[in-house]
């Protein structure tokens, strides 16, 4: 499995950019999911727990992205439940 996530036609990467700034994403490709703090650590596991929300990417690129959301949680000490 490669770490890069697919670019996705509905989305435009600077939004996120204007939106949060240069922090780091769980999909840093689109720039969704920003997971800079705990805050956005938990938004981030809700929003692509919401099956339209994962069902705008391949299964396994929301595989990577639950990944690096689950590390970030570990990292600012946010407690997430399991998919």
């Amino acid at each position: 499995m490669a770490d890069r996530i697919e670019k996705r036609d509905d989305v435009s990467p600077k939004e996120g950019l204007h939106e949060y700034g240069n922090v780091e994403y769980a999909d840093p490709t689109n720039k969704k999911y920003p997971i800079d703090t705990p805050e956005h650590v938990r938004a981030a596991w809700s929003y692509i727990n919401h099956k339209d929300n994962a069902a705008k990417y391949d299964k396994g690129d929301v595989t990577k992205i639950k990944e690096r959301i689950k590390r970030a949680a570990k990292k600012h000490e946010v407690e997430i439940s399991e998919d």
